[in-house]
């Protein structure tokens, strides 16, 4: 997978958080994915219990941002940003697993509480 290509998808999976578009969510993953938010919680195993994961934020009027460049290395992309909700800010580092069909295989998100700004 070209290293353009995993941005895109970063990027996408951004926005889309920021925008309660859980249709995009659904299309960047893969049916068999993980999802472990954060680290050392239990994953989040197939594509039902990762769309139900995220709509918990629905509403909440999450927004990501970027706030450093996407590293690409093989088929993974790592990548910091922000997550706001309300008047709280967390810093988090995503690391994304590709499979050979471009779709995220697993994600795992590095946070803890002392990541509050």
């Amino acid at each position: 997978m070209e290293r353009e290509q995993q941005v895109a998808i970063v990027k996408r999976y951004i926005e889309a958080l920021s925008n309660d578009d859980f249709d995009t969510i659904k299309d960047i993953y893969a049916d068999n994915a993980t999802v472990e938010d954060p680290v050392g919680s239990e994953p989040n195993e197939g594509i039902e219990a990762i769309l139900a994961f995220y709509q918990r934020l629905k509403g909440l009027g999450v927004k990501l941002e970027l706030t450093g460049g996407v590293r690409c290395a093989g088929n993974s992309a790592a990548f910091p940003f922000t997550a706001t909700v309300g008047g709280n800010t967390l810093e988090i580092i995503d690391v994304f697993e590709f499979n050979k069909e471009g779709k995220i295989q697993s994600m795992k998100a590095y946070w803890s509480p002392e990541n509050r700004l």
